[in-house]
């Protein structure tokens, strides 16, 4: 009873319920109901149901054995209280609970281990400029991260995963950008928004790593239009996106290069740079004009023309109709973390559907699709192993 009591409490809290309410929705008295939470009294199933509704949660979520994922949501709404804007956003901390609860579950399931996430010191305010200070920040974790100074950064996801940063992405309020919160003995959790574009997506992974560098122990929800003036952490996090996802030397080769050419910079060369770094036109015209490669203004200028980006990069001769790949709502390793439960039989197809939220025919069909997968990148990597090895015996015997 210790783990379900404990998992009332912290549903309740994180829903926003207080004891008498939750009493007086089970038709009960304060003193019983708090009884319950202590694992004096013993809910009854309707109960159980009852409060599954109130708290917003799941049923299975409050009887699982396993011992709760620390209290995110109250501490994640304790930040933002007051912040005037609850657009989803209820919604959107739910989610993110959820998906960190299921996969400290599946861990538990599969009797697994995450790395252990060994958080560099937090960065502290200095004398100089935000926008140095984010530089040399970026370059270092560039550095760590085997990036480079010049390289744009591929699959920004499964690069932070390998340091222990969870990224998971669904659909939430056109307003929210995204969520952060640390979890101790876990990892650094975000939720991204999935109906923004990939390239604004992108922005908002970078920017909650600079939260995670910067202040990680204050979660917090970004916002798509945040106001004018912004705290230091926010200045900070924009500042670190900018240069960790813009390396400043890759940058200005590609200006360069790109000058070379034609003796000139344009705007499709500008959309072009954007492209290769994955960022939108805006992002990389306000880098240039930080780095003062191109005039100030340029982007308002941009802006008030009424010219749409979308046309922009058609002229620049880009392929708006190259299909995207889709994004999984899951990190990769939760994803396998899944499946293996489920082919070991330690949790039923309708909890692995639950798990990777979607129908039980779906999740069957992503399960054997990410298997064959990992068959047929097992078999290129052997086959290019022997095909390297005949090769260095063959000019070994010439």
């Amino acid at each position: 009873m210790s783990t379900l009591s404990e998992r009332l409490t912290l549903a309740r809290k994180a829903a926003g319920v207080s004891q008498d309410s939750a009493a007086r929705h089970l038709g009960i008295s304060r003193p019983t109901y708090i009884a319950i939470e202590k694992g004096v009294r013993d809910a009854k199933p309707r109960e159980l149901i009852a409060l599954a509704s109130l708290f917003k949660t799941q049923v299975n979520r409050l009887v699982r054995p396993e011992a709760p994922s620390l209290p995110i949501s109250p501490h994640l709404r304790g930040e933002i209280s007051g912040s005037g804007n609850e657009a989803g956003l209820s919604e959107a901390v739910d989610k993110l609970v959820g998906f960190v609860d299921d996969y400290q579950f599946l861990l538990e399931k599969t009797n697994s281990r995450l790395a252990p996430v060994i958080a560099p010191p937090q960065i502290e305010r200095s004398e100089i400029s935000i926008n140095q200070l984010a530089a040399r920040i970026a370059q270092s974790e560039r550095s760590k991260l085997g990036l480079g100074q010049r390289e744009p950064i591929g699959d920004i996801r499964k690069t932070l995963d390998e340091v222990g940063v969870h990224i998971f992405v669904d659909a939430l309020n056109s307003r929210l950008a995204g969520l952060y919160a640390y979890v101790p003995n876990f990892g650094y959790c975000i939720l991204v928004n999935r109906q923004h574009p990939l390239d604004r997506m992108r922005w908002t992974v970078a920017h909650e790593y600079g939260h995670f560098l910067f202040d990680r122990n204050q979660p917090g929800v970004d916002y798509l239009n945040s106001p004018a003036r912004k705290p230091y952490s926010e200045r900070f996090a924009d500042a670190f996106a900018a240069n960790f996802l813009m390396p400043a030397e890759g940058i200005r080769h590609q200006f360069e290069d790109a000058q070379l050419r034609s003796g000139d910079v344009n705007v499709g060369d500008v959309c072009r740079i954007a492209d290769i770094y994955g960022v939108s036109l805006m992002a990389m015209t306000l880098r240039l004009e930080m780095m003062r490669l191109i005039h100030q203004g340029t982007w308002d200028f941009l802006r008030e023309s009424g010219v749409k980006v979308r046309d922009i990069k058609l002229e620049a001769g880009l392929d708006l109709n190259m299909a995207k790949p889709g994004i999984e709502t899951f990190p990769e390793r939760y994803i396998l973390l899944a499946i293996q439960a489920w082919n070991t039989e330690k949790i039923t197809t309708s909890q692995f559907a639950r798990l990777m939220r979607c129908s039980p025919i779906e999740a069957r069909e992503k399960a054997e699709s990410k298997s064959k997968s990992i068959i047929d990148a097992d078999e290129m990597e052997i086959s290019l192993r022997l095909d390297k090895s005949v090769l260095e015996r063959g000019n070994a015997t010439a």
